[in-house]
């Protein structure tokens, strides 16, 4: 299981809108930070800034392609989030369950 602090900091990443437009352009394929202001509308000391949290956060990496640095979407990070939260929300659902069965048995048992 992800540490918490982990998951943190990456929800903490993913929630700025500029950082997730980013995540999604690498997910497709790797690019450059230059090529990634290219395709957004911030300047490429931004996308320098956003890709320095992205990769605190264990979303990113970096690859040297000969003179330039390619960054790509690291996908087991990506997974091993989308798992927790998939969890989480089985948990929750489990739980409604629960309450909507105490539910209906409050009503069959009033009705009998």
């Amino acid at each position: 299981m992800m540490a918490a602090t982990a998951a943190a900091q990456q929800f903490a990443a993913l929630a700025d809108d500029t950082r997730w437009a980013i995540l999604e352009l690498l997910g497709s394929e790797p690019r450059s930070a230059s090529e990634l202001a290219r395709e957004l509308p911030v300047s490429r000391q931004a996308i320098a800034k956003h890709l320095a949290v992205l990769e605190a956060a264990g979303l990113v990496d970096a690859v040297r392609d000969g003179r330039s640095v390619r960054h790509r979407a690291i996908g087991a990070s990506l997974s091993a989030l989308a798992d927790r939260l998939d969890a989480i929300g089985r948990s929750w659902d489990a739980r409604l369950d629960r309450i909507a069965a105490l539910a209906e048995a409050k009503d069959a048992a009033q009705q009998s």
